[in-house]
Parts: C-alpha cells; structure tokens; sequence
C-alpha cells in the first residue's frame, strides 16, 4: 500500500546513495594508467556496481528473513562495502605488483588515518596512484552507506508492492512474491538517478573524504533529496494505478 513513512525512506535512501558516491574513491582513466589515485572507473560506474551488489544483498537478505528490516537494511550496506574492498584490493595487487608503483596520493602530505608521508612517493605529473589507505577506508565507508540506501528503497518499495493483489502467487507450493521483481527494477532506477547527479556534482574523480572536492556534498544532498522524492513518488504510485493497487 502507499504509505508517507515508505516515500521518507526513499528520500532518506537516495541522500544516503549520493553522499556514498563522494566517498568512494574514483580515479577513471588516468587512475587505470598509474596517474591518479583511485579505481581505473568511472564515477558512476563504480558506485552502480557497489549498489547493484548492496541491493542483490538487501534482496536476497529480504526473500530470506520474511521481510525483517534490519537484516535487509545491514545486509546491503555490507555487501556493497564488500564489493568495493575487493574491487579496491585486487587493483592495489596490480599497481604494485604489475605496475611497480607505490600507493601514494598527491592530495595531502600526510595519509589521514595512518600519518604516513604521501609526497616522497608521488611520480612527477602525476596525482599519486593506486588506493592508499584513506582512500581505501573511504569507499568502504561510501559503498556501505550507498548500500544502505539502496536497500532502504527497496525495503521501501517491496513493502509497497507486497499489498498488490496477484502479485503474490505461488509456483509449485512455493511463494511466487513477483512484487519482488518490481521493487527491484525501480530501486535500480533510483539508484542510478542518485549516481549521476553525484557524479555531475564531482565532476570527473575523487579520492575520498579528504579530497577538496568532497565539500561539495552539501550541493549532492539537496539534489539528491529532489531526484529521490519525484522517483519515489512515482514509484509508489504504481500501487494505485495497478489493478488490485491499494
């Protein structure tokens, strides 16, 4: 059914995508050729993956538990971390190991969490390289929060659906929930409508929380807030204007 509290978790869920995507650390070609700290992708690639897995988690965590919110919700925060980790971990293995370059970022002397010197490993013309460490707890922190609203949107719509009538079958014995199907394709939606306005708002990379252009979050929230509640809104009323809609 439609409900004021499920569009507030949508508007909540997509300010929780946007500001994610300003964590994560995003270097796009230059970073793939050495020359910039970050992950070799683009912006909103990067983030798109990171959710896509926190909703695949916060889906399967739904099916599973019967609908208990708060395994949804920490299940898709966690697999989105858990993506960006290794994503960010096997890339480190290759700057180093393949490309023989140190992880370093031009963009403070000194790393933020460890205090470890960045400037005496940077190669000239360019802007540091690989995932240090900062940046590396930054997208855990940005993919975990993104994950969060992904699956916060989609809690929100599946909850929505569930009261449509036919769309809670059964094949074989077996509960046939399609609203499911639904919630999902609409949360990806709404997701990838929150990347492309952080990624507009960053405009181009970034290497974390520490990077100047990190201050342009409050810009993003406001964005966010406006694409979230028009998808939203329009997401929750395929509940009304289905047949069998509450």
């Amino acid at each position: 059914m439609f409900s004021l509290l499920y569009w507030v978790w949508i508007i909540l869920g997509g300010i929780l995508i946007g500001a994610g995507v300003h964590f994560i650390p995003v270097g796009g070609a230059p970073a793939a050729m050495s020359q910039a700290t970050g992950v070799g992708t683009g912006t909103t690639m990067l983030a798109a993956a990171s959710g896509l897995t926190g909703l695949i988690g916060a889906g399967s965590a739904y099916a599973s538990s019967g609908g208990n919110f708060g395994y949804t919700i920490v299940m898709g925060g966690v697999s989105a971390a858990l993506m960006i980790s290794i994503l960010a971990f096997i890339a480190n293995v290759m700057y180093v190991y393949g490309a023989g370059v140190p992880l370093a970022s031009a963009k403070v002397k000194y790393d933020p969490i460890t205090k470890w010197r960045q400037d005496l490993y940077v190669s000239r013309g360019t802007e540091g390289h690989g995932t240090p460490t900062v940046s590396f707890i930054s997208g855990i922190i940005g993919a975990f929060l993104a994950g969060v609203g992904g699956a916060l949107v989609y809690f929100a719509l599946a909850a929505s659906y569930a009261g449509i009538s036919g769309f809670n079958a059964t094949f074989g014995g077996y509960p046939a929930p399609y609203y499911v199907s639904l919630a999902a394709a609409f949360a990806i939606g709404i997701f990838f409508l929150n990347c492309v306005m952080a990624s507009y708002n960053i405009g181009g990379t970034i290497e974390g929380f520490h990077d100047p252009k990190f201050r342009r979050l409050p810009k993003s929230i406001a964005a966010s807030l406006v694409v979230s509640a028009v998808g939203g809104l329009f997401a929750l009323l395929i509940v009304v204007m289905l047949p069998g809609g509450i």
